[in-house]
C-alpha cells in the first residue's frame, strides 16, 4: 500500500500472462476488499487494483458526493473522476501494469463511467454494473472503440431503465463499443452478472484498442 496515494487501496498482482488488469470500484458503503473476489472470479489471474472511495456519506465510503438518491453533485463527480484517473496513472507506473478495465458496481460503476468521459486514456474499457448517467453535460470524449459492458436490472428500484439506456447511448456517441444487457434482476448482483462479465472480459481484451 502506498503512503503517497490519497486512496486506501489493495493491489493484487496477477499471475496469468495476458490477463487484463482490473480497476475494482465498490458501491456505497463498500471498501477496497469488496470486489476482490468478484475480480478474481470474472478474470482469473488478472492484476487487481481496488481503491476505497474517499467521500463519506453517513460514515459509508463513496466515490463522489450526492445531493439525494440519484441526484449527484456533478462538480464533485468531475473532480473525483480526475483524481481517480491520477491514482490509476500512478498505480500503472508503480506496478508496471497496462491501462485497466474498470469493474464498477453502483456508485463505483458511476465513477467509472465518469472517468471514461473525463479522462478516456485512463481505462482500456469498463464493466458497469447497475450504472446510471453520472454527468448531465459531459465533456466531448473520444473513446475510440473502447469496449464497455453495461449490465442493468429490469427490477432495479434505484436505476431507471431509461437512465441506463441513456448512459449506453452517451458512451456509444463518444465512440465506445457498448454492449448493454438488461437482466431479470434488481439492484443487487446476480449469478448471470458474474457469468456475463466473465465471458465478456475473456473476449474484450482481444478487441480493445491499443492504449
Amino acid at each position: 500500500m502506498s503512503t503517497k496515494s490519497p486512496f486506501t487501496y489493495r493491489f493484487e498482482p496477477g499471475d496469468r500472462t495476458g490477463a487484463p488488469p482490473l480497476l475494482l470500484l465498490h458501491g456505497t458503503g463498500g471498501d477496497e476488499t469488496d470486489l476482490l473476489q468478484l475480480g478474481a472470479t470474472i478474470s482469473p489471474g488478472s492484476p487487481l487494483l481496488s481503491p476505497r472511495g474517499r467521500v463519506l456519506e453517513n460514515g459509508m465510503p463513496r466515490f463522489f458526493r450526492r445531493l439525494a438518491e440519484g441526484v449527484f453533485d456533478e462538480d464533485d463527480v468531475r473532480r473525483r473522476a480526475l483524481e481517480l484517473g491520477e491514482f490509476v496513472q500512478d498505480a500503472r507506473e508503480r506496478y508496471g501494469i497496462d491501462a485497466p478495465i474498470a469493474v464498477g458496481y453502483s456508485n463505483g460503476a458511476n465513477i467509472a463511467a465518469a472517468l471514461l468521459l473525463m479522462d478516456p486514456h485512463a481505462l482500456s474499457g469498463a464493466v458497469l454494473l447497475r450504472a446510471m448517467v453520472p454527468l448531465a453535460d459531459p465533456p466531448a470524449a473520444r473513446l475510440d472503440g473502447k469496449p464497455v459492458l453495461i449490465l442493468s436490472g429490469r427490477q432495479d428500484p434505484i436505476v431507471a431503465a431509461e437512465n441506463a439506456g441513456a448512459l449506453a447511448a452517451m458512451l456509444s456517441k463518444a465512440g465506445a463499443s457498448v454492449d448493454h444487457r438488461i437482466l431479470p434482476a434488481g439492484h443487487q448482483l446476480s449469478q448471470p452478472d458474474v457469468a456475463l462479465a466473465r465471458t465478456w472480459l475473456a473476449e474484450a481484451k482481444q478487441h480493445a484498442p491499443a492504449t
